[in-house]
This record gives C-alpha cells, structure tokens and sequence, in this order.
C-alpha cells in the first residue's frame, strides 16, 4: 500500500553518537526543500508514545552540523517493547497526522522501528547511529569516524606517559561485541597489542608478544583492548596478570570510557549524515519503508532492517595482518 507523505518525524534513541545532530538537520531540511512537513521527536520511543513533538523547519536546525549528542534527546523505552505501548505511539502519531518516521539509532532501534512497521503498515526508515560501527549493511555507522579520531588522540598522550616512564599500558575502549574501534585505533595509535572479541589470543601469546616487544629494545608498551575481549573477565584483571608475569614492567590501566561518544563530529560523520537524511526522507517519499540507509562502496543504499538487524558486521581480516607486521 503505497502511502501519501505530507509529515514526517524525526527521532534519535538508543546510545548518543557524533553526528546524530547532523542526521536530524539534514531530515529537516530535506523536508522542508521538499515543501513536507517536519517534527522532531524528544527523547526517542518514549516521546512517541507520550506524542512529544515539535514541528521543525530549516532554521530550526541552524547551528547544529558541529555539535555532539542529540538535540532530541535519547532514550531506551520499555514501553515501547509492549504490544499496548506500540498502540499508543501509533495514535499520537495519527493523531498529529505524521506519515512517516525517520529513527536514528542502533540495531534495537531498528528491531522497534521494524515491528511497528508491521502491526501498523507504517513506513519508517533508519539512519545509523552507533560509534561500535556493529551494522550489517553499511562500512559506516555515524559517530564511528568521530570515535576513532577521539580515541586516537588520547592514546597518543598516554603514549606520552609510557615512554616517559617505561611503562606497559593497557587502553580500554568501547566494542562489547565487536573490535572495529580497538583495531583500526590500534593500528592508528601504534599500539604494540590489540585485543578483540573476534580473535582470542590467549594470556601465553600475550605475555610473548610483549616478551618479544621487550626484547626488540621497546621500553613502553601500549596495549589496546576492546571491551568485549574475552582472554580476561575485564582489562584491570588483564593488567594484574601481565604485572605478576613481567615484573620488569609497571602496568596501569587507562579506560577511555563515554568520552569516545561526545565531541564534535569529524568531517566525515558530518557529511555521511548529510548524505544518509537526504536518502531516508527521499526513500520514504518514493514509497520506500522498512529500510536502513547505508554506505556501501561510497554509495549511499538501503538494506531492508531485517537483514540490517540480524547480519553481523565482519572484522576486516587484512587489517589484523598489518597489525601483526607492524608490531615487530
């Protein structure tokens, strides 16, 4: 059933991301050249069931491209989860005569966005926003490229730190279930070690790659570890055990924390969001739902949530093989 569009919503939810502010401008703007109607939704699925909205027009978003977090705020709504909440969400937004509504956010956004669609016929699109990068059917989530640069530059300063002071750092950042952040970060960083959820090394191997380290003549180390590592039950444990096993190294532990979800979108995020909301609002108005936007090959395409939700993000393998050569 092909839908008429005259009004379409906007809305963040789930974790922050840089670049998620950019995304709701260019949704905005893109309706508004389109002469459609615009409303921002507050705090994510809840704010749709609680009809929190507010119409939106392009100086609305004025000022909005550089800055981090979401202006529409975000949140995770057990309501939503319900039959019943659905059902409320779906009457506030006929009630205010929405059409259509663009979610950016991660894979259990897109799992809420997906069912809705089909209890109620109702087209919806998503962006993806998420800085771990864990989405089938796109090489970019928005926030990943500003996470990376953030991550980046506060490894180089505890570099600093270890060679100041011979020290053996391990660095822990987000990836519950992937290592895309540890992985290109640590080869960015030059770190003597990555640790990711995909490829368990192993407690021996680790003391022996840092044995080698050692003995090559390097008088610090940096260690980067995903969250999600699976050698110990966390990385302060990690460190304990290097420490017991190589005395001649003082360990410390850094964890960068939420730091890598705010700051100011790079580049890239900024103009990858721009490209994504031009493609939702279009899709929608060409009929399209049920869809995630995404960039494949430098291509801005659509990859239905059903696949975009249970696909699993690969690791890049050739990546693992540089860090292995570039650690000798």
């Amino acid at each position: 059933m092909l839908h008429k569009i005259n009004k379409i919503a906007v809305f963040t939810s789930g974790g922050d991301a840089p670049g998620m502010n950019a995304g709701i401008r260019s949704v905005v703007r893109t309706c508004a050249f389109h002469n459609i109607e615009c409303y921002g939704v507050y705090r994510g699925y809840q704010g749709l069931i609680e009809g929190d909205f507010e119409q939106m027009d392009a100086r609305s978003v004025k000022g909005i491209i550089n800055k981090g977090g979401t202006i529409l705020k975000s949140a995770r709504s057990q309501e939503f989860r319900t039959k019943e909440g659905r059902k409320k969400a779906y009457e506030a937004l006929t009630k205010a005569g929405i059409d259509a509504f663009v979610v950016i956010g991660g894979d259990g956004s897109f799992t809420g966005a997906m069912i809705f669609n089909q209890e109620f016929d109702f087209p919806v699109m998503g962006i993806p926003g998420t800085i771990d990068n864990d989405i089938f059917g796109t090489t970019h989530t928005l926030g990943y490229d500003t996470a990376l640069n953030t991550a980046v530059e506060a490894i180089d300063k505890i570099r600093d730190t270890a060679s100041s002071h011979n020290r053996l750092f391990f660095i822990e950042v987000m990836g519950r279930d992937v290592g895309h952040i540890a992985l290109n970060v640590g080869v960015g960083a030059g770190a003597e070690e990555i640790l990711i959820p995909e490829e368990d090394l192993g407690l021996e191997r680790l003391l022996d790659s840092l044995r080698r380290s050692k003995a090559s003549g390097k008088s610090s180390s940096v260690v980067v570890v995903a969250e999600g590592d699976k050698i110990g039950k966390n990385v302060f444990e990690l460190a304990d055990y290097v420490e017991e096993n190589m005395t001649e190294y003082e360990v410390r532990v850094s964890v960068l924390g939420h730091m890598q979800r705010g700051g100011s979108p790079s580049c890239f995020d900024r103009v990858l969001a721009s490209r994504m909301g031009v493609k939702a609002v279009e899709s929608l108005l060409t009929g399209k739902s049920n869809y995630m936007v995404g960039l494949k090959n430098d291509v801005i395409d659509l990859t239905p949530f059903d696949q975009a939700v249970k696909g699993k993000s690969k690791i890049n393998m050739e990546l693992i093989r540089v860090s292995d050569i570039m650690t000798v």
